[in-house]
Parts: structure tokens; C-alpha cells; sequence
């Protein structure tokens, strides 16, 4: 009886015990976190839409640049690019920045092979390279005097996109530049090559000249020497420290030739310009070998790596001990690509970081209606405004003058622009974008979102094509050498261009300032250079470069504002532009006290020994 009884209520309180649990299973959770769940809020990622059609400044310039017939042919093009852009190249891009090059130098059984492993997405963009004309547009496209122009906006919108392939094309520009007017059947037959559109007959190039000692002092720092062979073909002998492009067809190099007796002359004058294939009929290397590629901070994506060369050969472009002369055209447009490379990058943070802003929520509102977060990124909208006014506007100054249609005013002003912009572009992108992955937040900061490598690419921009101080002194150089003319033309140009734009009555506080910063650079400049015992040259070149920089942008920015179609927000830019102070400072700054006085202090504490005190 007990036994039935205690039965009975054991089966109840298991029925009970059922029910129940039954109940808490049916019954919502209180907490969107418990258990697997991982709640309903996730961040929408920023999106990239066509950059061309979003891009209103090189719009807006190219319809005041290009004649009509130009413009039509040319902007279906670029939309057309944009479409692609977005649809299949940014993923190829970011394919090639998560699958970096590997080397392999040893087959299995022991056998020396140097196989350099590139991911797919690398060589389908050497192909979308060729496909869009990437480098033939300049030599042969279908914009007469413009092609020069219209390659590089192409440039500028495949950049960012480009998973670092615009490095190479960098290089292979700048060596069709130099080939394209050089007699012979080797040279015709690269020059052909580096402009096809056909993917399979399209090469790319590299260029070496840097060596262990370093880059931009190639006078005393080229130890590669080469030796005769007969007809033109030489052996070079040498170690080549920092060889970007490394699966390129080609490459340019910078030897000393050796004499009958092995010797050769030191400094520029024994520098000789080499071509060199890199691979035999065959397939084989051009006795190179790769030693390793380097572990850098950016730019993974793209193989550079230190080569041997033993024996390879080579045939002489210029004459001899003309090679720093020789390769100057190749220097002139691989800088203007580095800061097309600058201004992309600085471009494409800004879209994407305007569209997270309407995305993004934060204390109760979307950070487009925050004023602080709105004139932050307008700021940084200023200063790409202004690099990319200033890069197309030499630009079309290089076009002008490849077409043979330039003045002599601007063939000077060219050559003092060309390091100027470059050292300029590099230091804004890298403000820029750092300032645009804090955009983001903590999103900035995750690989995975694919935002780090915009600032991570963007640190090679100073230093690669020469430095920031490299560059300043190559300004004065440009001025030295032409006797002053460079110099003449950038005021003389700039001057007459700021008194057009000041006949249409727009933004004429923006243009006085403009012209009082001109005179205050130019007054500076002269007063520094004609008074050598007080005042160092050396010393005031990088700010000079960047207030040149700094006046001409104004003038760009002015230019555009006071167009046919400027915008107010043309000649809002144009106003805060003008409205800075430019990188001038009082001569006193200048002074020959001042080199004493800075080595004091960066060495101040320098290896200093403290004694123990017990």
C-alpha cells in the first residue's frame, strides 16, 4: 500500500517536473544574448559605389578640360571602369592583399629554382590591366592630346582597387616613356609589348636602382657594374637590394661599365642605363637570382625582393655615363603615379567613410547629423579636393607637353612641379587616411574589414621615388640648374592665372591671399638664396616646397570655383583652402645657426652614461 502511494506521488512530481519545463522551453528569453544567441544588431559595412559617377571634382575639371568630342567618348569609358570596379576588381584587390607573394627556392630534390608564388587574382589583374588599355591610352589612345590626361584618371580610379598592381603599371609607364624613342629592334620590340591590350602579349617592368647602400644617391651608391660582351650586349654584375615587381618581363638598371681593364669611373658620371629581360628564350632567369622577398610594413601584395645578378644580360640604352639623365623621364612619371596613388587612396576613405556615416548610429543619432564628425570629414574633403586638383592639373600639363604643345613657361613649370607634387600628395594621403580610419572607430582598426591596408599602402607614398627632404632638395636642384627659370615660371604662371580668375568677381578674398602667399614665398626664397651667410638653403627647402605646393593647390581650387561650373561648394573649398596659413616661416627660422642648434638637440642625451649611485 505504502509502495503504491509513494509510486502515485513520484509520478505526479515527474508530470509536474514535465510541465514545467515544458512552460520555460515555450517562454521568450529575456535576453538576447542567452544561450547561442548573439543578438539582432550587427553594424552595416560601409559600400563602395561607382567612383567616377561620385566623384564630382574630376568630373567637374574634365568638363572644363576636355573639348566635347573628348569628354563623351572618354567619361562613357570611366563609368564604364567604375561599374567594373565595383563589381569585379575591388574583390580581385582584396583577393591579392589576403594572399601575399611566397618564394620558393628549392625544388625537392635540391635543385635551385626560385619559383615566386603569386595568387590568381595578381596575374587577372596584369590581364584587366591590359584590357583597359592601362598604359597603351597614353601612347595610343583615342583622346589625341588628352590620352595622357584620360590614362591617369583611369589610374586613379583602378588605384585603390587594384591590390597594389598599380605599382607595376607605375614602372612599365615609365619605362615605355624611355623605350618608346630609342632605336634598335630589342627596344621596339619591349615598347610593343609594354602597350598591348592583349593580355597575353601585355609585359610589365621593373626597375632597379636601388642598392645595399641606398636609393636616391645611385652617384655613390651603385656598385653593379657591366661588362662587354660586343654588339651592345653586356653582363652585369651586382646585388640589387629593393626590386619591386619582381615577376615583371622586363626591367630598367642603373651599372657602371667597366674599362678594358676592369676599371670604372665612380660618381654619376660612370652610371650607364641598362635594359635586361628577365627571363631566357626559354623560360629560364637571366642568371638572377632571388635571395628573399622583403617583409614590409604595406604593399604586401606586391613581390619585391633583393636579386643577384650573375652575369645577366643586358643591352645599353644611353650613352655612357648619361644613365641618371637617361632615366629621368622614368623618375618624372613614376613620381606623378605615386600621387596618383596618394590622392586615390585619400579619395576612397573619404567615400566610403561618408557612407558608414548614414550608417552608423551613435548616441542617439547617425554621425552625418553630428556638426563635429561632419567637419571633420570636410576637412579632410578639402585637402583631397586639393590634391586632386593639383595631380590632374599636371596632368594636363604633361599631356600638353607629350603632345609637343606646350609653352616653355611650361615645360619649366612641369619640372619644378613634378617632386613638389609628389612629396606633397604622399604627406596628405598619409594625414588623411589616418584620419579616415578613425572615421570608423574600432572598425578601423580590424584587418578583416579591409580598411587598415588603406593607411598600411599609404606609408610607402613618402619614401618610395624619394623622400620628403630627397625631394625639397631636388626642387632647389630644378631651380639651380635652370638658372632661376623654373622658378620665374611658377610665379609667372600662377600669378596670370590667379588675375584671370579674378576678372569673374568670385572668391576674391580667396584670391588676394593667393597672391599674397605667392609673393611671400617667392620674397622669402630670393632673400634666403642671396644671402648665403645668413641664411641656409638647405634648411628652408622643405617648407618652400610645401608653401609651393600649398599657393599652387590655391590656384587650382580657385580655378575650379571660378569656372563656368563652379559650384558653392567649389568656392566654399577654394575659401577655407586660401584661408590657412602656408608653410613659410619667419627667415629667422632659417638662419645658419639654426643646423648647430637642431643637431644639439636630436642628440641631446644621445648613448648618455649615468653613473650608479648606490
Amino acid at each position: 500500500m505504502a509502495t503504491q502511494l509513494f509510486q502515485r506521488c513520484h509520478k505526479q512530481s515527474q508530470s509536474v517536473l514535465l510541465r514545467m519545463r515544458r512552460i520555460s522551453c515555450n517562454r521568450p528569453s529575456t535576453s538576447p544574448f542567452q544561450r547561442a544567441k548573439r543578438g539582432s544588431f550587427f553594424q552595416e559595412p560601409p559600400a563602395l559605389y561607382n567612383p567616377f559617377v561620385e566623384d564630382v571634382t574630376v568630373r567637374a575639371f574634365l568638363k572644363r578640360i576636355l573639348p566635347e568630342q573628348v569628354q563623351s567618348a572618354a567619361f562613357q569609358d570611366f563609368e564604364k571602369f567604375g561599374d567594373r570596379i565595383v563589381n569585379e576588381i575591388d574583390e580581385l584587390g582584396s583577393q591579392a592583399e589576403k594572399n601575399h607573394p611566397a618564394l620558393i627556392h628549392y625544388d625537392a630534390y635540391g635543385k635551385r629554382i626560385d619559383e615566386l608564388v603569386l595568387h590568381e587574382s595578381w596575374h587577372k589583374l596584369h590581364d584587366i590591366s591590359a584590357e583597359e588599355g592601362l598604359i597603351s591610352t597614353a601612347y595610343c589612345g583615342p583622346y589625341m592630346e588628352w590620352n595622357r590626361l584620360c590614362q591617369m584618371v583611369k589610374l586613379y580610379l583602378f588605384s585603390p582597387s587594384s591590390g597594389l598592381y598599380s605599382c607595376p603599371l607605375a614602372m612599365t609607364d615609365g619605362a615605355a616613356k624611355i623605350l618608346k624613342s630609342k632605336e634598335g629592334s630589342v627596344f621596339a620590340n619591349a615598347y610593343s609589348h609594354l602597350i598591348n591590350r592583349s593580355p597575353n602579349e601585355f609585359w610589365t617592368s621593373g626597375q632597379w636602382m636601388t642598392e645595399r647602400r641606398g636609393g636616391s644617391d645611385v652617384a655613390s651608391g651603385t656598385e653593379t657594374v657591366a661588362v662587354l660582351q660586343g654588339n651592345n650586349e653586356h653582363k652585369l654584375y651586382g646585388y640589387k637590394w629593393f626590386s619591386s615587381a619582381t615577376d615583371a618581363d622586363i626591367a630598367l638598371t642603373l651599372a657602371r661599365e667597366q674599362d678594358d681593364k676592369g676599371n670604372t669611373a665612380a660618381g654619376t658620371k660612370g652610371l650607364s642605363l641598362f635594359y635586361v629581360e628577365t627571363r631566357d628564350a626559354v623560360g629560364r632567369y637571366n642568371n638572377i637570382e632571388m635571395q628573399r622577398l622583403k617583409d614590409k610594413l604595406g604593399t604586401r601584395q606586391l613581390p619585391t625582393a633583393e636579386l643577384l645578378l650573375d652575369g645577366t644580360v643586358a643591352h645599353k640604352i644611353s650613352e655612357t655615363g648619361k644613365g641618371v639623365a637617361a632615366i629621368s623621364p622614368m623618375l618624372t612619371i613614376t613620381r606623378i603615379h605615386n600621387s596618383i596613388s596618394a590622392i586615390s587612396g585619400m579619395r576612397r576613405i573619404l567615400q566610403l567613410s561618408r557612407d558608414y556615416c548614414t550608417k552608423r548610429e551613435v548616441f542617439g543619432r547617425y554621425l552625418a547629423d553630428m556638426p563635429l564628425h561632419m567637419n571633420t570629414l570636410a576637412k579632410m574633403e578639402v585637402d583631397t579636393r586639393g590634391c586632386v586638383l593639383f595631380v590632374m592639373d599636371v596632368c594636363r600639363l604633361l599631356s600638353l607637353g607629350e603632345a609637343d604643345m606646350s609653352t616653355e613657361s611650361q615645360s619649366y613649370l612641369l619640372r619644378l612641379l613634378v617632386p613638389v607634387l609628389k612629396l606633397f600628395t604622399a604627406k596628405k594621403a598619409v594625414a588623411v587616411i589616418s584620419e579616415g580610419l578613425e572615421s570608423f572607430g574600432g572598425f578601423g582598426y580590424l584587418e578583416d574589414t579591409g580598411l587598415p591596408v588603406f593607411l598600411r599602402d599609404a606609408q610607402v607614398l613618402p619614401i618610395w621615388e624619394g623622400t620628403t627632404n630627397v625631394l625639397a632638395m631636388d626642387l632647389l636642384r630644378s631651380i639651380v640648374k635652370s638658372d632661376g627659370k623654373t622658378l620665374e615660371a611658377y610665379h609667372w604662371e600662377v600669378h596670370n592665372r590667379l588675375m584671370a580668375c579674378k576678372r569673374t568677381g568670385c572668391v576674391d578674398d580667396a584670391i588676394k591671399k593667393c597672391l599674397d602667399n605667392l609673393n611671400q614665398i617667392t620674397k622669402s626664397f630670393k632673400s634666403v638664396i642671396s644671402n648665403s651667410e645668413a641664411y641656409s638653403v638647405e634648411v628652408v627647402a622643405r617648407d618652400f616646397a610645401f608653401a609651393v605646393a600649398e599657393v599652387y593647390t590655391g590656384l587650382v581650387l580657385i580655378e575650379q570655383a571660378t569656372s563656368l561650373g563652379g559650384s558653392v561648394n567649389d568656392k566654399a573649398v577654394a575659401s577655407r583652402w586660401c584661408s590657412q596659413p602656408i608653410s613659410i616661416q619667419p627667415l629667422d627660422c632659417y638662419s645658419t645657426a639654426v643646423p648647430a642648434v637642431d643637431r644639439l638637440l636630436v642628440m641631446d642625451g644621445y648613448r648618455l652614461q649615468i653613473d650608479n649611485v648606490s
